[in-house]
């Protein structure tokens, strides 16, 4: 007889469904926050990681954490706002690995933080190049390799500010929102080929890169007191819906995003909401 703690058959065949064993990832924006969390994820469900960031000394250290795990990372300085850099980036990993598994696109930015009124060519051209353009492209090179492979899974991590805007993001949430759209694109079009497509929404995390809004005393609590949880989340929060669109757990799964805002889009502040204690 099992002891009540001994993992059964038909749970080890559940948990297996998750596992990466063998599978090469490639992430971008992979030096920090979320893309450091969902590679390192990655690494403990057994893939072997591509890292892909404009900040070369923090992917070393990434990748270290990788090799510790027991896994091959391979670092590579990219901002895929340039063809050229998505080019050589792809060209490395299939060096090294001859596959493409699974592709995280997740590099981003937004340099602006104030009205539409202010954003300027060259700064729409720079949140657009890199939140919608570099997804765009690198998904496409990619999705080439994953075609001849037999397929593969893409994940775009988009924001909750792509579905529902925030005031002073707004060329960002333009990205985001094109983000989701790519997202059921690829879906749509490479589903012949084996490869799936799907989405994550953070709501606010506390990243380096989201700083600006959680270290905002005003901003942090406005957005907890309207958010079910009442807590901002960790870049942790995202790897495991990241394993499960990266694995065979979510095989029938495509064109999808995912929101994890702590519940944010169910608050709404009805009569009810605003006299109830928390």
């Amino acid at each position: 007889m099992s002891s009540e703690h001994e993992v059964t058959s038909e749970r080890r065949a559940f948990l297996d469904r998750f596992a990466l064993p063998g599978k090469v990832a490639l992430v971008t924006g992979g030096s920090q926050g979320i893309g450091r969390a969902i590679a390192l994820g990655l690494a403990e469900a057994g893939a072997d990681v591509v890292l892909a960031s404009r900040k070369l000394p923090n992917l070393e250290a990434v990748a270290q954490e990788i090799s510790d795990i027991g896994r091959r990372a391979l670092v590579v300085s990219a901002n895929v706002r340039h063809l050229p850099e998505i080019d050589n980036l792809v060209k490395k990993t299939m060096d090294e690995f001859d596959r493409i598994d699974i592709l995280v696109n997740n590099a981003g930015t937004n340099p602006i933080f104030g009205s539409v009124f202010d954003i300027d060519e060259k700064a729409w051209e720079v949140i657009m190049g890199l939140n919608l353009k570099g997804y765009f492209f690198l998904a496409q090179q990619v999705g080439k390799v994953m075609r001849h492979k037999g397929g593969g899974t893409i994940i775009n991590v988009a924001s909750q500010g792509g579905i529902d805007p925030s005031v002073g993001i707004g060329t960002y949430c333009i990205s985001k929102a094109g983000v989701i759209m790519l997202t059921k694109v690829l879906a749509q079009e490479w589903g012949q080929y084996n490869i799936r497509v799907n989405a994550i929404a953070p709501g606010l995390v506390k990243t380096q890169f989201a700083e600006a809004l959680w270290d905002n005393p005003v901003i942090s609590k406005s957005f907890m007191d309207n958010t079910v949880l009442g807590r901002i989340a960790e870049p942790e929060e995202m790897v495991d819906v990241a394993l499960f669109l990266a694995s065979e757990a979510s095989s029938y799964m495509t064109g999808q995003t995912i929101v994890l805002d702590g519940g944010h889009f169910a608050s709404v502040r009805t009569l009810v909401s605003m006299i109830t204690p928390r």
